[in-house]
């Protein structure tokens, strides 16, 4: 391939996370239900969404918009993980591994980003419920999600220009179960210092900016919270399930792409990696179905369970019930 730079690497040796033809098989069938599970859990929570109308606001359609981007950014990984367990020759294209890590990436910076306007949207729900529906109204949410699937496109296509950058001339073994930008620029036989630099700002940027954004959103929330006087557990458990979700997925990604190299075993970051990939992906949707009423109902409604009333309980004007109610 060539990009600049002649690279003679064809194609990478994928190690994964063991040796052990047994711990292979067993790894296997686990992963598998794992993939299983998020895959179902996420399409009933869209279908959930798109069938039934009460759900049909922009909070639900944020919610439906992870689920969707979390079934794609599990595919990236886990399938071809899968077959390398079964695989005597575990190895990986050239390209292959350059358009995993592209839509790995891209899927990962556009979750950050979601999660964000998640986080305002409740902002906007509880401090400013008056005006709710006409701030946050559809049009407006369409153009947020847009947004944020183009930033994390762009992002992810500057990253990759410069991983392509690189000469790959061997070896050609990673100590991983997939493709991430730092263990292919310990591989290239190019300077590296520079794209170092370039991938700790852009990480830097993707990661906090998106987060400071939901502290700040948080922090506005609590100040609100605290001058209710009737519902103030009600208020503050409408964010419990996001502020969950927040706290694994920047927690993870955190430690992964801004904790200096080799400062954390290959086998920590293996595990952590695990934990972004595929049981993230898998409890998200969990978490915002179990803790809300509405989705709740809604999924048991397609499971063909008996639908049963529910209590109504207002304690400011507008839609403050939210992702953990």
């Amino acid at each position: 391939m060539l990009t600049g730079n002649q690279s003679t690497v064809s194609e990478f040796i994928l190690l994964g996370l063991s040796v052990d033809p047994f711990v292979q098989t067993m790894l296997f069938f686990i992963f598998l239900a794992i993939y299983m599970t998020t895959l179902c859990v996420n399409v009933l929570l869209i279908v959930a969404v798109r069938t039934d109308k009460r759900l049909h606001t922009s909070m639900y359609t944020f919610l439906s918009s992870l689920a969707f981007l979390e079934i794609f950014y599990t595919s990236t990984v886990v399938p071809k993980m899968l077959s390398n367990f079964l695989s005597l020759k575990k190895t990986i294209s050239f390209a292959g591994c350059v358009t995993q890590f592209f839509f790995f990436l891209f899927l990962g910076e556009t979750e950050c980003i979601l999660l964000a306007l998640m986080a305002y949207d409740r902002y906007v729900a509880i401090c400013n419920p008056l005006h709710y529906n006409m701030i946050m109204n559809t049009m407006v949410c369409m153009r947020m999600i847009s947004m944020a699937w183009l930033s994390g496109c762009i992002s992810s296509t500057i990253d990759t220009f410069f991983i392509l950058s690189l000469t790959y001339c061997g070896p050609n073994t990673i100590n991983h179960f997939f493709c991430e930008a730092p263990l292919l620029m310990e591989l290239s036989c190019s300077d590296v210092s520079s794209v170092n630099i370039l991938k700790l700002v852009g990480s830097t940027i993707l990661l906090f900016v998106p987060l400071s954004l939901i502290i700040i959103s948080y922090l506005r929330i609590i100040i609100t919270i605290t001058t209710i006087h009737l519902g103030k557990n009600k208020a503050f458990s409408t964010c419990v399930s996001h502020l969950m979700v927040v706290v694994i997925y920047y927690g993870t990604s955190i430690f992964m792409y801004i904790t200096p190299e080799n400062s954390v075993p290959k086998n920590v970051n293996k595990m952590v990696a695990v934990v972004y990939t595929m049981i993230t992906p898998m409890l998200n949707p969990l978490i915002y179905s179990l803790r809300n009423k509405d989705v709740h109902r809604a999924m048991r409604k397609l499971v063909g369970e008996q639908d049963i009333l529910e209590q109504t309980c207002s304690i400011v004007p507008g839609e403050l019930v939210g992702y953990g109610t």
